[in-house]
């Protein structure tokens, strides 16, 4: 069955500052902040939350049906796409603007500064998801884009009895205390890294226990450290990591593990290997600079997951 990817579609400008932010920025001085960071690599590549989480279910073998908007100038995006695989049918083009873009900067301790055009992605809300998808599908990612997008599919998904898994992710301070309550229990799976959940937590008023009153799963994502799956039932299951090869470029990462998670999920995997998936595909993302650089087969997927989990692992 096809999993609906509903999320941004962006051009990211991946640079690289080979020192500290903290060393060029005087906290008594934030409020004359002029900096300049002089980075030493620059890359253009395709970005946006929507099309690594496709790009990504595409090499597990997964079937992405991608829901985004392009600018004037995305028509290479859509070729691109259509050279990897992933279907193109729902994709809309606005002929007025230029395609959303992301000058995202990452210094030598991974922290990361990111300046984010949207260009047309609120257009979006104005197409019904029934009106533009004709294929099937049970499963439907709600990833940040535009706020409005993302409450407009949410609550459709909700409406025609899809699971849905909101991912609030960098928009999540876009959305009133009130809204954030209403997307989550309009979901199945809640997911979002450990400083976002705590966001959360303080935006809702809500503690994790009572997020699960709200919704089916909490997952929680955890960098080095994993990630963490709690269910309304009560179930809590600790996943590990897949140390990466290299450390290049943690940018799309989150978004790899997502599409690892939900494949596994799809095609009826167990939890615990749904996130030992998502631990391995975060590996090869890590491994590359951009987000939707690397590449694997299947056969070296599961050697690298069987390697690191110590189980064989077969997705058909």
């Amino acid at each position: 069955m096809a999993i609906l990817v509903s999320g941004s579609l962006v051009y990211d400008q991946i640079m690289n500052f080979p020192d500290s932010f903290k060393n060029h920025i005087m906290p008594d001085q934030l409020h004359i902040l002029n900096v300049c960071f002089m980075v030493d690599k620059l890359e253009r590549s395709w970005g946006g939350t929507a099309g690594n989480i496709a790009y990504n279910m595409k090499l597990l073998t997964g079937e992405p049906l991608l829901v985004s908007v392009l600018g004037k100038d995305g028509r290479d995006y859509l070729e691109y796409f259509k050279s990897v695989g992933v279907k193109t049918d729902y994709i809309l083009v606005d002929e007025k603007q230029n395609t959303a873009a992301a000058h995202i900067t990452t210094d030598a301790d991974d922290n990361q500064i990111t300046a984010f055009f949207g260009g047309p992605l609120g257009l979006a809300k104005n197409k019904k998801l029934a009106e533009v998808v004709k294929e099937k599908y049970d499963l439907a990612i709600v990833s940040p884009t535009d706020k409005e997008v993302m409450m407009a599919h949410v609550k459709e998904c909700h409406e025609m009895g899809i699971k849905t898994i909101f991912d609030p992710g960098q928009q999540m301070t876009a959305f009133s205390d009130v809204e954030m309550k209403q997307m989550i229990s309009m979901s199945d799976f809640v997911i979002g890294n450990d400083y976002e959940i705590k966001l959360m937590e303080n935006r809702t008023g809500w503690s994790e226990e009572e997020i699960l009153k709200n919704t089916k799963f909490l997952i929680t994502t955890l960098g080095e450290k994993g990630s963490v799956i709690k269910t309304a039932d009560g179930e809590v299951v600790e996943v590990g990591v897949c140390p990466p090869l290299s450390i290049d470029d943690p940018t799309g990462a989150g978004d790899a593990y997502r599409a690892g998670f939900f494949v596994g999920y799809e095609k009826g995997m167990s939890l615990k290997v749904c996130g030992q998936i998502g631990a391995v595909a975060a590996s090869y993302a890590i491994e590359s600079y951009g987000t939707q650089e690397h590449k694997f087969t299947m056969a070296e997927f599961g050697e690298r997951y069987e390697k690191t989990f110590k189980e064989k692992l077969e997705i058909k």
